[in-house]
């Protein structure tokens, strides 16, 4: 694992433990000597994390689209700022830049961008991991929804155990480095896919 890719939001949220999360992963990141990939940003939990690895020595790459770039709000300190067309290029170069996918606390972006990373393992587009780091039980509510897919029979067990959910960084980097995909196929009912072929 040489990059990680860091999901957050672009307001810094209501608690100052989020950006105190935000800072101790960019530290993190920069020294277990990976480059930071990310959305571009100078504001919000975003533009934290991305100076956190700055000022740990670390590399940072950015990857905006165009617009948001001449709305001023693209960090230009960093190593490397890539400017692209449009979101779904964004999303794209991130996750060929990448070997692993972090969440932290978010709104709508985050939560589109992460689920779109666990989609593509699903469907066993890429065999990267994905995870949500946690801050005071933001993600407990989220986490629970997707127990109640797995319940409802929406989302396989095997799949569920694919991404990883916590709050001590150490141990998500231990299970980033030795991650397996999960080899479960997307569909739960294998004789009602083989009826629908």
């Amino acid at each position: 694992m040489k990059s990680i890719c860091v999901y957050c939001g672009s307001n810094a949220g209501s608690k100052p433990a989020y950006t105190e999360r935000a800072i101790a992963l960019g530290d993190r990141i920069a020294k277990e000597g990976l480059r930071l990939v990310y959305g571009g940003g100078n504001v919000g939990l975003m533009g934290t994390v991305a100076n956190a690895v700055l000022a740990a020595g670390g590399q940072v790459t950015g990857v905006i689209p165009k617009q948001l770039a001449d709305w001023e709000v693209a960090h230009r300190g960093l190593t490397e700022l890539e400017i692209v067309g449009s979101m779904h290029e964004r999303k794209m170069r991130m996750f060929e830049r990448s070997d692993a996918f972090v969440a932290l606390p978010g709104g709508f972006g985050t939560m589109e961008e992460i689920f779109e990373m666990l989609t593509w393992r699903q469907l066993g587009i890429g065999n990267k991991p994905c995870a949500f780091l946690d801050v005071e039980g933001f993600y407990a509510p989220l986490i629970g929804m997707i127990d109640r897919m797995v319940a409802e029979r929406f989302l396989h067990p095997d799949q569920r155990t694919d991404l990883w959910h916590g709050s001590d960084m150490e141990r998500m980097l231990e299970w980033m480095r030795a991650y397996e995909p999960a080899q479960a196929s997307k569909w739960i009912d294998e004789k009602r896919r083989d009826v629908m072929r």
